[in-house]
Order: structure tokens, then C-alpha cells, then sequence
């Protein structure tokens, strides 16, 4: 491990223990990572799984290998100065093994899904984890991952709520630095979740709909990602152009080479 990405670990960690919410873009390959980087505010990237999965033509879910998913988390590492944490999934069957490889090409983070495994079992994959960062003498960010309101839909709200916390304080006590539960989620149970979790613990997901930057700061957040829905963006802005070529138009004012 060497001196720089120690210390773009510290540098993640300090970003998440700060009073200022963190916003991290998704990028899914080395030309996104430059653009976000190169843009007045961003402080750190995360990879989002699902885009790179798309953008190299697997599903999302781990059916792309893991070493290709590794190799494009390393490209994108390679290609900031920034931090870079990496969507790791549930860790391809060994979170820890796949943790240490991730560290290896300059990732300094990771979201890891507990995808409502049984508690003792997804405790343990995070503490697997865990370990992996710290057995790597960095001050690795493991944003711990819950699915309990994206696989809870049809259960009583206020039990997808409980079972959150639990999670969410079981995943903290065994290292992990933030609790990720992701889901459109309204005031009252982001207020919940952080009443139960820890000011300045929970990370969540904007998606269309999810509550403004702000108010999440305000509410005790400590970090706000956008998953798939960057390349959604840029694919949206794709389609729309190649629509308006095919119909005899030409091509967007305003576009800039940022390749």
C-alpha cells in the first residue's frame, strides 16, 4: 500500500466524520471519474456496480466476474487524485478477499450488501470486511450496506425500520463506518433512521424524489451517493441526441469535449 492512498483513505474517512454532508458522484469508468473530477466542489467518487455491469453488458446482481469488476474499479482509481470507494456488491463470496484485492489497485472504500442475509451472517460478512481494511494499515471506509427497505416492501413499515437499526448498530460495532440504506426514503424515517443509527452514520441514496442535499445535512446524514442514476443521466442525454440526429437534427448547443 503505498503513502498516497493511505493517505486518500485518511482523507475519505475525514470526509465522512465531517459536519458538512458528503455527495459522492457514481462514475463507471476512467473517463467519467475525470469529467466529475475535474468539476469545482467534488471531493471524492464512488463507483456504482450497476453502471459498470451495464457499461460492459452483465446484469447488475454479481454476474459480472470480479476481477472485471476490479479492473474497471482500478482504472477508475488510476485516473483521479480523488478517494475512490467501490460498489463491491455483497463481496463476490468473500467480502474480505475481494476487500484486500480492491485496496490493491487504489480503493479506499467500499459499500458491501447485507441483502437481508440472517443478522449473524451479514454481521459477520461486515466484520470480514472490516478486517480486510484494517489488516491493510489504511483507514479504509466500509459503508455497510442494508437492503431492508428496497427487499421489505411488503412488510410493516415500522419493522423494515427496526430491523434497519439493528442492522445499522450491529454493522458500526463491528467496524464499519457508515450505515448505507438505500431506498426513497421521506423525513420522518431518515429523522428515524438517524435517531437509531448515529448522527453523522447513515448514507443514503438520492434518486428522483429523495429529499434535497440540505435537508439531509440537516437531518444528521453523513453522505448521499446516486447509484445507477448518473449513468441514467448521461444515457437519458444520449438517446435524446441520437433521436434528435436520426430526425434530422443537429448536434446539442452547448456541448463541450470533455474526452
Amino acid at each position: 500500500m503505498t503513502h498516497n492512498n493511505a493517505a486518500k483513505a485518511s482523507e475519505l474517512l475525514r470526509l465522512h466524520q465531517a459536519p458538512e454532508i458528503l455527495q459522492v458522484i457514481n462514475v463507471w469508468d476512467a473517463i467519467t471519474a475525470k469529467v466529475a473530477t475535474d468539476v469545482p466542489g467534488t471531493a471524492a467518487l464512488a463507483t456504482a456496480s450497476h453502471s459498470i455491469a451495464a457499461s460492459l453488458g452483465y446484469e447488475d446482481g454479481e454476474n459480472i466476474p470480479v476481477d472485471l469488476m476490479l479492473e474497471a474499479a482500478g482504472r477508475i482509481a488510476a485516473s483521479t487524485t480523488l478517494p475512490v470507494s467501490a460498489d463491491l456488491e455483497s463481496g463476490y463470496g468473500s467480502p474480505g478477499e475481494t476487500i484486500r484485492k480492491a485496496i490493491s489497485v487504489g480503493i479506499v472504500g467500499a459499500n458491501i450488501e447485507d441483502q437481508m442475509r440472517p443478522l449473524a451472517d451479514a454481521v459477520a460478512q461486515m466484520a470480514s470486511a472490516a478486517r480486510a481494511g484494517q489488516a491493510e494499515g489504511i483507514d479504509f471506509v466500509l459503508n455497510a450496506r442494508t437492503d431492508a427497505f428496497l427487499k421489505g416492501k411488503d412488510r410493516d413499515p415500522a419493522d423494515v425500520l427496526a430491523d434497519a437499526i439493528e442492522r445499522g448498530r450491529a454493522f458500526l460495532d463491528v467496524g464499519a463506518t457508515t450505515v448505507f440504506v438505500p431506498g426513497l426514503l421521506d423525513e420522518p424515517t431518515v429523522a428515524a433512521l438517524v435517531d437509531g443509527i448515529g448522527w453523522n452514520k447513515v448514507s443514503v441514496i438520492n434518486v428522483p424524489g429523495s429529499l434535497a442535499p440540505a435537508k439531509l445535512q440537516e437531518l444528521g446524514v453523513a453522505r448521499i451517493s446516486y447509484g445507477p442514476w448518473t449513468q441514467r443521466v448521461a444515457l437519458t442525454a444520449f438517446a435524446d441526441a441520437t433521436a434528435g440526429l436520426l430526425a434530422g437534427g443537429a448536434l446539442p448547443e452547448g456541448t463541450r469535449a470533455l474526452n
